[in-house]
């Protein structure tokens, strides 16, 4: 049986569990599916909630100071990031992160975790403006000739 105390002030978290059980027994395959997102709330939640003292993307600049940790999203890209993959980025920041930013993560300097304030479709629509500001380039493949 689940306590109270262990969900008490973690409003997105508790959508997202009781989200995944309810469409997990229904039939219509496997995961959970989100409520579509908006691209201009998503662009305005992303600096709401301070997403570029860290982060630069598309128009938005990063406004952190010279000693703080600057990880650039978006863009073009030859491996697209997935809705889930995106997801999973802003509500569990810490659980991959590549190694070009592992030492600062290990130094202390983690993604603030926005579980106990964001609302799910501020989620949705930062996910979704994410999402919209990657660009798919086909890799460049340089196999000789047999």
């Amino acid at each position: 049986m689940l306590h109270y105390h262990i969900f008490k002030g973690r409003p997105l978290l508790v959508v997202l569990l009781i989200t995944q059980v309810l469409l997990s027994g229904c039939g219509q395959g496997r995961g959970f599916a989100l409520p579509e997102g908006n691209i201009k709330a998503g662009e305005s939640a992303f600096t709401i909630y301070n997403c570029n003292d860290c982060h630069s993307i598309g128009a938005i600049q990063f406004t952190g100071s010279g000693d703080d940790l600057h990880i650039p999203l978006g863009g073009e890209t030859t491996k697209l990031k997935t809705y889930g993959e995106l997801v999973t980025s802003v509500i569990n920041p810490s659980h991959k992160v590549a190694k070009g930013y592992q030492g600062a993560v290990d130094s202390g300097n983690e993604m603030r975790k926005y579980n106990d304030i964001m609302t799910v479709q501020e989620l949705v629509d930062i996910v979704t403006f994410l999402q919209s500001e990657y660009h798919f380039v086909e890799p460049e493949t340089h196999y000789p000739y047999y």
